[in-house]
């Protein structure tokens, strides 16, 4: 079974690389110089934020246990990364519409920068507080510097189709070509010299600081609503507001939680559902064959935003549902291997035969052998997931996208994070029981919600389409009935 792993990674790279070299006039936009410069100095920045948070993904787990913490003490640091950023995400999404997106996004630096320094200490506290500032920088990761590019982008006078390209772009390197390079890189400290768990987390500062210096002289302010100055509260409930009135913005948060609530509890599944039975899987290798059908996503992604059809709302419904189909296939294997058995039995009674009633090996390890190679069943789920990482590359920059379009620009920080707050109760409460389901069950949670995810994009399909006459209508109607009578 090796070798499929080596057959699997080489057709994605070669479908990766024939979708960028074979991409035609129709799926490239001709910028200009001042564009691309902007651009390229976005990406570098982006790059090297991903790079400083894909270098710590796979070593965190890693390094907990060699400090001899167990998986509940693990799982409540996980609890409180995930925490911090569901308490504190919306303040520092507020303070970063209030007090400008390049300060946020410097504070990212530093506050992750710090997070990495803390994992030197084997002190149970001093993780915990480690974690915490992880929580609010990935929450200050996925909200100020995409603000900050829209906002930017505008106010240069650029095309908002452009915007596009900005978005696969970085999808493409940061979360495709940065996480693949990161994880090599990770592996040559730790395992090649020999340097300890904790050296990608340094390797991930120095990074972070590199950034941080390109931000502080290449980029330059810009605020979430500068014609007032509104205090916090104001802020948030104004956001709130938003939330609550429009009911695309509403619509576009819960899809987003739903996806990227399914994606984290699938970042937890994956590993026991290749090996159920504690099989020899290569994970660092198969990591880098899920990046690189995320690459194929985001390089899909760009080609299809590049044109007027189909519409972004359009074919995510696709998405999403091809990413609950795929997320169902451990599921359908568990009923395989049982209707196998089965099989293998009956056959065996009127045709005895060592083939067929070996059939059931040919499913799954039964549950008492432990080790070996990945199954068939194994193998299935494998390219299952591929599909679903190929929708994730997809997700990233389509999202990114419509929340440029729906999304007001004076509280965009704050409304994102907004969006975050479900998605951080849901990996909570799922790392919480993560012992409590069957695995089944919570692949077939997570399938369910991708496709409530797709009934609400076919909703927010259908809202966008109304014309825009009835919209503005509606918006003066409101107005009148918000200002006061002057008497």
């Amino acid at each position: 079974m090796e070798v499929f792993y080596y057959m699997v990674f080489g057709i994605l790279a070669a479908v990766v690389a024939a979708a960028e070299l074979s991409k035609s006039n129709k799926d490239r936009i001709n910028t200009p110089s001042t564009f691309n410069v902007f651009k390229n100095n976005y990406l570098f920045v982006y790059s090297l934020m991903m790079a400083g948070d894909w270098l710590q993904g796979p070593y965190v787990y890693y390094l907990y246990t060699t400090y001899g913490y167990g998986k509940g003490d693990i799982g409540q640091l996980f609890i409180a990364g995930f925490g911090s950023s569901m308490l504190f995400g919306t303040i520092v999404g507020s303070l970063a519409d209030k007090q400008g997106r390049k300060r946020a996004c410097i504070t990212y630096c530093i506050t992750y920068i710090l997070s990495c320094i803390t994992k030197h200490s084997p002190q149970y506290k001093v993780l915990m507080l480690g974690r915490i500032l992880g929580g609010i920088a990935t929450s200050l990761l996925f909200s100020a510097f995409e603000s900050w590019l829209v906002a930017e982008h505008n106010k240069r006078g650029f095309e908002q189709q452009w915007l596009s390209i900005t978005f696969s772009k970085a999808i493409f390197l940061g979360n495709g070509v940065v996480a693949i390079l990161a994880g090599l890189l990770g592996n040559t400290l730790v395992d090649a010299l020999a340097l300890g768990p904790v050296a990608p987390f340094d390797a991930a500062s120095c990074f972070l600081t590199i950034g941080m210096f390109v931000i502080l002289f290449t980029w330059t302010e810009n605020y979430g609503d500068p014609s007032e100055s509104k205090d916090l509260f104001t802020q948030f409930r104004g956001a709130a507001v938003a939330i609550a009135s429009d009911e695309k913005i509403a619509l576009l948060g819960a899809i987003q939680s739903l996806f990227e609530g399914s994606m984290y509890t699938f970042v937890f599944l994956w590993t026991p559902a290749l090996s159920p039975n504690d099989e020899d899987i290569p994970h660092g290798f198969i990591f880098a064959t899920f990046m690189l059908s995320s690459m194929f996503g985001s390089s899909l992604a760009s080609r299809l935003m590049a044109r007027q059809t189909p519409r972004v709302e359009s074919y995510m419904q696709i998405v999403f549902a091809v990413s609950a189909a795929s997320l169902l296939l451990p599921i359908v294997t568990g009923v395989c291997w049982d209707s196998g058995v089965l099989f293998s039995y009956l056959f065996y009674v009127v045709v005895p035969s060592p083939n067929f009633a070996n059939f059931q090996q040919f499913l799954v390890a039964p549950s008492n052998v432990k080790g070996g190679s990945i199954s068939f069943a194994g193998c299935i789920q494998l390219l299952g997931f591929c599909a679903f990482e190929a929708c994730v590359g997809l997700f990233w920059p389509s999202i990114m996208k419509m929340r440029s379009q729906y999304i007001p620009e004076e509280a965009r920080s704050t409304i994102m994070n907004f969006f975050r707050i479900p998605l951080n109760i849901f990996v909570c409460v799922v790392l919480y029981n993560v012992d409590a389901f069957p695995m089944t069950v919570m692949f077939g949670m997570c399938s369910l919600f991708l496709f409530i995810a797709c009934l609400l994009q076919r909703r927010l399909m259908a809202i966008s389409d109304k014309p825009k006459s009835e919209d503005r209508a509606s918006m003066k109607e409101r107005d009148s009935e918000a200002e006061p009578l002057n008497i």
